[in-house]
């Protein structure tokens, strides 16, 4: 018996799967690597053949971001420091707009994606939710676009599972969408106990944690292209 509950399964139209972060400066040998990143990439086309909706959210930013440690003088990554929307912790420069590190992994098939949302882009704010960007009131605009669409279920899936894919599930349960994590298709970076405070606050947001052999043994087959 599977530990969540769905109201709309995958193939449904009020169903959408996203994707998050799937990027070369995410991946193995990348600016900001997270482990084991490159391996998610075969289950989540598995994943993205079962949705008729899918989301890819895509890092976009401007040279010499705020969330860069480079932008801030005799900072390293990793450091964290006050900016005028609360503490940012500090990253390698990633994800830079039209280079290689920002492009999504080669690899990466879901041809039934109708929207890629970038996020990160507006150089004073970082951004990890798919939702809202740190300021915690600059909106995306994806709330809307799901809800014009009549979706009110989102399965995420992606990097990093504890930054973006747990910031933006969490936001997702705030718009009132009822909101699964397929936990083996993330991968986290675990900064200083990361990874259990993202699931502990997911949980008690009402984020639904699911495995991917739960969906697929309930969903076997492929939607016909």
């Amino acid at each position: 018996m599977t530990s969540y509950s769905l109201t709309s399964p995958p193939s449904s139209p009020s169903s959408a799967l996203l994707v998050i972060d799937m990027q070369n400066d995410f991946m193995p040998g990348g600016q900001l690597p997270v482990a084991d990143g490159d391996a998610l990439v075969p289950l989540i086309n598995q994943l993205g053949a079962r949705f008729r909706n899918i989301v890819i959210t895509q890092d976009w930013h401007p040279p010499g971001h705020i969330s860069f440690a480079s932008s801030h003088d005799q900072r390293q990554p990793f450091d964290s420091i006050h900016v005028p929307y609360g503490a940012q912790t500090l990253w390698p420069d990633h994800c830079v707009q039209q280079t290689y590190g920002a492009q999504l992994h080669a690899d990466l098939r879901l041809p039934r994606a109708q929207l890629i949302l970038r996020k990160g882009c507006n150089p004073g704010i970082d951004s990890y939710s798919a939702f809202l960007e740190a300021d915690r009131s600059t909106r995306t605009g994806l709330a809307g676009y799901l809800k014009d669409r009549g979706i009110d279920t989102v399965f995420v899936a992606g990097l990093a599972l504890d930054f973006c894919v747990a910031w933006s599930a969490q936001d997702a349960r705030a718009e009132g969408l009822t909101t699964v994590v397929i936990a083996d298709a993330c991968r986290a970076i675990d900064l200083d106990g990361s990874l259990q405070s993202a699931w502990e606050t997911m949980l008690m947001a009402g984020v639904q944690r699911i495995e991917s052999h739960e969906l697929f043994e309930q969903w076997p087959q492929p939607l016909l292209a």
